[in-house]
């Protein structure tokens, strides 16, 4: 008898007449999360078959600027974070965050 759990995680895109996202909400019961607005979502799912990436990457028509570059620079240090977590290369995961204080630095993010 196998004791496996399920667990699930949902995307609502409510799109207008020309498909572009309006409303972004996701849900993660497990999370305590029930549809909660989101204005931007990326998401990476590895084909091992094909050996590539597929993605999903979509945002809100009314998602600022600003915000975009915030949300792109907290994504690329989440990685590095991610990279050393899953690789234990942390040569490259120091190399990968000395891009993302850069990427910072050039979108003037840093305080």
């Amino acid at each position: 008898m196998s004791d496996t759990i399920n667990s699930e995680i949902k995307f609502n895109i409510e799109l207008d007449g020309n498909r572009v996202p309006e409303k972004l909400t996701w849900t993660a019961q497990d999370g305590g999360v029930e549809a909660e607005e989101a204005k931007a979502i990326m998401l990476s799912i590895w084909d091992s078959k094909a050996k590539e990436t597929m993605r999903i990457d979509l945002w809100t028509k009314d998602m600022p600027v600003d915000e975009m570059k915030i949300f792109f620079h907290q994504t690329l240090v989440a990685m590095s974070d991610t990279f050393k977590r899953a690789t234990d290369d942390e040569k490259m995961a120091d190399t990968m965050k000395d891009f993302c204080d850069y990427f910072a630095e050039k979108l003037e993010l840093t305080k």
